[in-house]
């Protein structure tokens, strides 16, 4: 290794698969600094328009360039017939981001071959993954869930962010094109919320041993993103990014946080310190958090709040708090048992859950129903049913007393 790199850490982020290179395409077009980026895929077409500093066209002898036709088979052995390429471009990193669309042949099967290469190498490996849109087919998810399952176990720490969340902070008249877009950028996001923090001096430096203290060997992780301009907005980004829709589950219980504030130079520490004491309160008592400060002129007056929470007692996050929450805003009748619970949390995250109001206030609707189903809605019915008995009888006896009634004036007559 050249000296100049034993001062500075090696970040190489790699996209494998198609949703993979067009994840670090547009990283490459925003201009994330500090890390080499690495493509590799089946297609060769699609490869030639990356504009990656490594392209490695795996699997020519298997697919003749022409792609895994969405079978993560094909992709996982082309990805280890070319395992020595691969251990080649790899060599020296310090970290490694294996970044892939879940769901498809090359990004699926490759991913975890990737990733255990990059293990295998000493490099702290982090999965930042998406899992396919709902409209994508039953046979895609199946295969993104076993390909998450795959590379859960070749990777430090594996973040899955689920595309379905990303309709509930898109506009109804969103395009497929745009939602895709924005995949790539929460994939971005996941990726450049951790790089700055360790390649970009701010007002709170963090070095790559920081990092590694919460990544290492921490499972699955949650990655949250918010922003907010005005006043309270370094809290106001923090409650956003602790109660995002991207997160599956609640951070409660998290043992590692890293904790990402960008602003511009009028950033104040105050307000840090104001954010992280929100994120600690929702982590666990004794978690080590790990924050970092970053200035960016171009940001203005907004602050970005990035949180990756992770080592979670049983290896993964407790889906029963946010996630249910969450869930009921997706129609999802299974979480409704825990909607209660969510909704105290939610009371100390008060500035999160009005952003996403429709959250709460769906919840409580679903839990008064369930105690009035049982007893009220069965005695509801018989009261209306004599009802109608007793007038009919009577009925009769009123136009008679009516003809009585009739016979005593008889003298006006």
């Amino acid at each position: 290794m050249a000296a100049p790199q034993n001062y500075l850490a090696v970040i190489k982020v790699v996209g494998i698969g198609g949703g993979g290179v067009n994840a670090i395409n547009r990283m490459i077009e925003v201009g994330l600094k500090g890390v080499e980026f690495i493509a590799i895929n089946t297609d060769a077409q699609a490869l030639l328009m990356s504009d990656a500093d490594v392209k490695l066209d795996v699997g020519r002898e298997l697919t003749r360039g022409l792609g895994a036709g969405a079978n993560p088979d094909v992709g996982r052995k082309a990805a280890e017939d070319h395992r020595e390429e691969i251990e080649e471009v790899l060599k020296g990193a310090d970290m490694v981001f294996v970044t892939a669309g879940e769901g498809g042949g090359t990004g699926t099967g490759g991913a975890p071959v990737v990733a255990n290469i990059a293990r295998s190498l000493g490099a702290l490996t982090i999965g930042v993954v998406t899992r396919p849109f709902t409209f994508e087919g039953r046979r895609r998810a199946n295969q993104a869930e076993d390909g998450i399952a795959g590379l859960r176990d070749e990777v430090d720490t594996l973040i899955v962010i689920p595309n379905d969340r990303l309709l509930s902070i898109s506009d109804r008249q969103v395009s497929v094109l745009d939602a895709f877009k924005s995949a790539d950028q929460v994939l971005l996001s996941g990726v450049q919320g951790i790089t700055d923090l360790i390649t970009t001096p701010g007002l709170i430096n963090l070095d790559f041993a920081d990092v590694k203290s919460v990544m290492s060997e921490a499972g699955s992780a949650l990655m949250g993103i918010g922003s907010a301009r005005g006043d309270d907005r370094a809290v106001a980004a923090a409650e956003m990014a602790i109660s995002s829709p991207l997160l599956e589950a609640s951070i409660d219980g998290a043992r590692g946080v890293l904790l990402s504030i960008s602003g511009g130079s009028d950033l104040g520490l105050f307000e840090i310190n104001e954010a992280a004491q929100l994120v600690s309160e929702a982590a666990h008592p004794e978690a080590n958090i790990i924050f970092g400060a970053v200035i960016d002129d171009a940001l203005g007056d907004e602050v970005r709040v990035t949180v990756i929470a992770a080592g979670f007692d049983g290896g993964q996050p407790p889906a029963k708090n946010r996630d249910k929450v969450l869930g009921s805003y997706s129609g999802g009748n299974r979480e409704e048992g825990s909607g209660g619970s969510s909704n105290r949390p939610a009371g100390q995250e008060s500035g999160s859950r009005p952003s996403f109001g429709g959250l709460g206030s769906v919840t409580p609707r679903e839990e008064e129903p369930a105690p009035a189903d049982p007893a009220p809605v069965a005695e509801v019915p018989p009261p209306p049913a004599p009802t109608p008995h007793p007038q009919v009888p009577p009925a009769r006896p009123y136009p008679e007393s009516q003809a009585e009634e009739l016979d005593v004036p008889d003298f006006l007559k």
